[in-house]
């Protein structure tokens, strides 16, 4: 991702001599969730950005020491290249340079592989589940680029706006973001957020949203995600349902004209005003209502009563045990869950099946190329295992 507010790595205690700089040749392994390759020399793991599994490369250690379990290293120069290697687009793509990308020097097809294949071995070793994955493309970007809608932009000491080394603090000077649209909604660290209102569009249905809220970056995202949720779960006339983690409401609105003014929605959302945009977004609908509060204690504190249907869209940690166990304690038919982890997903189908849920449909898209980040919609319900929508 390219957000200025990306997580940076704690200072970790030395165990012995530093070999940041020390360089290897290695072969490259299989992709791993995070943008690297594994590889091992002298029976160390080294996860090794900017390579692909089957190359040998020359790799520069970026962190580790002589005592650490796993190194993190670059690849610096190619022995034998991959025939889906290309040349990043971007000039600021590759080592040492800006952290928002992780694979603009793989084929885009390549990418899809190689996403899918990060899912299917989270699946295989949180769950049990060997399931084939496939990547879908999503209207709205151009061969993987101009897709961003918004970006967080830090600034360099000499006043220069740009975007942080992969892992680090420090600031590459970015002219121009290639994955951002030239229209983006900017946000500069330093400088005061925006206070105001936009209004996003999603078919026939206008959502206030804050400023620099949360919605998704890629312009193609929330409609793909609309439709496959809704296919998934089906939603009748007059069914109860659950909209967990909804935002401003945007799966609660097209569920709320599904199931009718004789059903329900109930939305929970921990954000002050996310949950202020979403009543003013749901206020043609009188079935639906929304709560605020974190999901967890909101569902441990409400009586358990049946829905039909669940939507989950947690962010990246997942919806984890608490949070599955109160949606299993109110037997919906079916629940729709939105991640944006493979891993945190992993682990919940893993819950999900402890609770007598199967995942019973699972679809990929890649909302975010040339990055490691992928959209998975899952679904669970009861009842015998079937592999629509794989």
């Amino acid at each position: 991702m390219t957000s200025s507010r990306s997580r940076h790595p704690r200072p970790k205690q030395s165990h012995g001599r530093s070999l940041v700089g020390a360089t290897y040749e290695v072969d490259v392994g299989p992709v791993a969730h995070g943008g690297h390759c594994v590889a091992r020399h002298e029976g160390r793991v080294i996860f090794v950005r900017h390579a692909l599994p089957g190359e040998r490369v020359t790799v520069s250690v970026t962190e580790g020491d002589e005592g650490s379990r796993f190194l993190r290293a670059d690849a610096v120069e190619v022995l034998t290249a991959a025939p889906d290697r290309v040349t990043p687009p971007c000039p600021v793509a590759g080592p040492g340079l800006c952290g928002g990308c992780d694979f603009q020097h793989v084929a885009l097809p390549a990418q899809r592989e190689l996403k899918a294949s990060v899912v299917r071995e989270q699946l295989q070793r949180l769950a049990g589940l060997d399931r084939p994955v496939v990547v879908e493309p999503v209207p709205g970007d151009v061969d993987g680029l101009r897709w961003r809608t918004r970006v967080q932009l830090a600034v360099t000491r000499d006043g220069r706006r740009g975007l942080r080394k992969h892992r680090s603090h420090q600031v590459v000077p970015v002219d121009d973001c290639l994955i951002t649209r030239t229209d983006a909604r900017v946000e500069v660290e330093g400088e005061p957020p925006g206070t105001g209102s936009v209004v996003e569009q999603v078919g026939a249905h206008s959502f206030e949203v804050a400023e620099h809220g949360f919605w998704q970056v890629h312009p193609g995202a929330p409609r793909v995600l609309v439709e496959t949720v809704l296919a998934m779960l089906s939603a009748r006339p007059g069914e109860r349902c659950l909209d967990l983690y909804a935002g401003v409401g945007l799966f609660t609105v097209h569920l709320a004209e599904a199931v009718g003014p004789t059903g329900s929605v109930q939305a929970v959302e921990g954000d002050r005003l996310a949950c202020a945009h979403a009543e003013s977004n749901l206020a043609a609908y009188p079935a639906a209502s929304v709560r605020r509060g974190p999901v967890d204690r909101v569902l441990a504190s409400s009586s358990p009563e049946p829905v039909d249907l669940v939507v989950l869209d947690p962010p990246r940690e997942g919806a984890k045990r608490a949070v599955v166990e109160q949606v299993v304690a109110r037997s919906p038919r079916a629940v729709a869950y939105v991640a944006c982890d493979p891993a945190a997903l992993a682990r919940d189908v893993a819950l999900f099946a402890g609770g007598g849920y199967h995942l019973d449909a699972l679809r990929a898209f890649d909302l975010f190329p040339m990055t490691h980040h992928i959209e998975c919609v899952a679904l669970f319900e009861t009842g015998e295992t079937s592999v629509r929508g794989m």
